[in-house]
């Protein structure tokens, strides 16, 4: 029973749930008997076919082995007792599954619920196999970082650090390995969900928290394994990828449109203590249309090997004023001027910070499994707690005490609500719940306390916070993602080019914004930022719904935005396309909100009957009118640029109309290949953003 994953070899299947989200059809499960097997379909699509060379469940016992340092995980199993029955028979309305003449696995349905139950004790391990047809191609599985289309890989479901390199062929992917597990891989990302659409406009979603893998190394079938004896599905079903995205956007929660100030101008990162407030002046003097500034460090830092790390204490309190000195004033002297303040925080608390005690004898923490201390992590040469959000009130005193007084009561206009997918295995819960079970829903815990907090100061809508950790269900409490620490580099699988993929896969699954940190986070082993990547990246990020930049995880080891004149006028000319393009956001935003859709998007989305569109990964619709092709390798002055459908695309900089197909397209640094269609109703605006560069 391999999962396709190096050491992961899992089973899997488990209780299955389908309920139809369906315009105008009303599908229905229904059992189609052959002479060696079955069908079962949902409307006139096959979903599951089991017969004997291909059974359609897998069944075994697990025999786990899971190791975490630092928010990285090395997951196996050895199965055991493999049983993939082939022999079946109706019962009481449903099916069983048998093995030497006793029944093993229970399939049964209820009009659009399939359950599928292993009826032998002990069996842990069961595998789903959905069916499919030659040449349908597959997406989803969350947040992809490396990959928008999934055929042919596996992708286990654990929410993890993304790893530095993700990719077993370089040198900086080995080192990071060899330094605690932390090179990662093409599957790792800290927001998986275990969602898969196809081309035949369906879409599978397992509602369960448990580890997971979205198999798809057969093309004979979509397989998902599960660490349970009982399994949840819900199946969806349109007539094209744009009715079922809206479906999926539906089941999970849709964001509340971005407020103005978030769409109108760049978000300026900086982290330089109270510097950073005459450091904002002079993106100001250069041109920078600036809706607000960011400074995580706002509660303190500390500095370890891995560069500067912030004081995990989140609180207004001596560090703070320390760093920031009179800071309640400071934002207030920023919001009369137009400009919001934002900050920073996460789920866990440093043994040697202020609140710790108060969080402590609160009885806020997960404790150990052997006695009642306080399981403490360490995050890299320094421990924290980790606050336990299975108990009510500890998510109420987080949200009001933290994020409600020592935030939002000083002004504070939102954060970047960090981490989320640390929870270790080896903890207890105040819930009792099982941590296996409880790792993957840590994010979407975090998510709604945060959220909670805002609710409660009546500023849904208009404070933002943003996160990179995820969840089934995170959409409906996180308004904005973010794409994580990538490398500050050009790289395949950890690059500028991830931040595509992960804002289009995200997307698919109910997540409407995302956005990066403009010039890339993180540096090791002198990768270091160019000047040529902070220029591209400002390209890229210019055409997402928020822009904000970032100093990186070693800010005096690399270039900033105001190191050079000409890195300042680089910012502030896309700072400007960034707020031109405000109206055209908050139009998308208007559609995110009434059908869900995001504002990044695949280009088969608004073009489903073109296959070759099913794996383009590196340009993306920006809603419908709007085409951007950014440039995310290195040198490169020039690239491939595949404009879709039927009528004439209009390139932003020259002007010139350009029929459908592949054409290349000059591509300087400035110009990134930028389209539009000129019937649409945003057709002045567009190109007025030749007049803004």
């Amino acid at each position: 029973m391999s999962s396709g994953v190096r050491k992961t070899d899992d089973g899997c299947g488990h209780f299955a749930t389908v309920r139809a989200r369906v315009r105008k059809i009303a599908l229905k499960l229904r059992v189609h008997a052959q002479n060696d097997g079955f069908d079962l379909l949902f409307g006139d699509r096959i979903v599951l076919r089991h017969h004997i060379p291909c059974p359609a469940v897998v069944m075994a016992r697990g025999n786990p082995d899971i190791t975490m340092f630092r928010g990285n995980f090395r997951i196996s199993d050895s199965p055991a007792d493999e049983i993939a029955p082939a022999e079946w028979r109706m019962a009481d309305g449903g099916i069983e599954w048998l093995h030497d003449g006793v029944p093993v696995a229970r399939l049964s349905t209820k009009g659009h619920e399939l359950t599928i139950n292993a009826l032998l004790p002990g069996y842990d391990r069961l595998r789903v196999r959905f069916h499919a047809e030659p040449g349908e191609c597959v997406w989803g599985g969350g947040e992809q970082m490396s990959y928008l289309a999934l055929n042919g890989r596996a992708f286990p479901i654990w929410t993890s650090e993304p790893g530095v390199g993700r990719d077993k062929s370089t040198e900086l992917t080995r080192i990071m390995d060899s330094e605690g597990m932390a090179g990662g891989d093409y599957w790792n990302t800290n927001y998986p969900q275990p969602t898969f659409l196809t081309s035949r406009w369906i879409a599978v979603h397992l509602d369960a928290s448990c580890y997971s893998v979205l198999d798809f190394t057969d093309p004979g079938f979509h397989a998902v394994d599960v660490w349970s004896d009982t399994a949840n599905f819900e199946l969806f079903a349109a007539d094209g990828p744009i009715e079922l995205v809206s479906a999926l956007s539906k089941r999970f929660g849709r964001q509340p449109e971005l407020p103005d100030w978030a769409i109108g101008g760049a978000i300026v990162g900086l982290k330089s203590g109270a510097s950073s407030f005459e450091r904002l002046e002079r993106f100001i003097d250069a041109g920078t249309s600036v809706s607000a500034l960011w400074c995580e460090d706002w509660a303190g830092i500390r500095e370890t090997s891995f560069g500067r790390r912030l004081f995990w204490d989140w609180h207004n309190g001596e560090r703070s004023a320390q760093r920031y000195p009179d800071l309640k004033s400071r934002i207030a002297d920023l919001h009369r001027r137009g400009i919001r303040f934002m900050a920073y925080a996460n789920p866990y608390i440093a043994v040697d910070g202020d609140l710790f005690a108060e969080a402590a004898g609160g009885g806020h923490f997960c404790l150990r499994t052997d006695s009642d201390d306080v399981h403490l992590v360490d995050f890299g040469e320094f421990d924290c707690g980790v606050v336990d959000f299975t108990r009510a009130e500890t998510r109420a005193w987080f949200a009001e005490r933290v994020l409600g007084r020592e935030m939002l009561d000083i002004g504070i206009d939102g954060w970047m609500a960090d981490f989320g997918e640390y929870l270790p295995t080896d903890l207890r819960l105040a819930d009792g719940s099982d941590p296996m079970e409880a790792h993957n829903r840590w994010p979407v815990l975090w998510a709604q306390v945060n959220a909670r907090a805002v609710e409660s100061r009546g500023r849904t809508g208009d404070a933002v916070f943003f996160m990179r950790a995820g969840f089934s269900g995170v959409q409906a409490h996180c308004p904005l993602l973010w794409a994580g620490d990538q490398s500050v580099d050009f790289t395949r699988h950890d690059g500028i080019g991830t931040v595509i993929t992960g804002a289009l896969s995200a997307g698919l699954v109910g997540n409407a914004y995302s956005h990066s940190d403009c010039g890339g986070y993180t540096s090791l082993h002198g990768n270091v930022r160019t000047e040529e990547l902070m220029r591209r990246w400002c390209e890229l990020a210019a055409f997402a719904p928020v822009m904000r930049s970032h100093e990186g995880n070693r800010p005096d080891d690399n270039l900033q935005f105001d190191s050079t004149p000409e890195l300042m006028a680089c910012f502030a000319r896309w700072s400007r396309v960034h707020a031109h393009l405000a109206p055209y956001v908050r139009h998308l935003c208007g559609e995110a909100s009434a059908q869900g859709l995001p504002a990044q998007r695949p280009l088969f989305l608004h073009f489903p009957h073109d296959p070759a569109l099913f794996t383009v990964q590196d340009q993306f619709l920006y809603g419908a009118d709007m085409l951007v092709a950014p440039v995310v390798e290195q040198g490169a002055d020039a690239r491939d640029v595949i404009l879709p459908g039927a009528g004439v695309w209009r390139h932003v900089w020259s002007g010139v109309d350009y029929a459908p197909g592949t054409h290349r397209i000059a591509a300087p640094i400035g110009q990134p290949p930028v389209f539009y269609r000129p019937d649409s109703a945003f057709a002045a605006l567009f190109a007025g953003l030749n007049g803004v560069l």
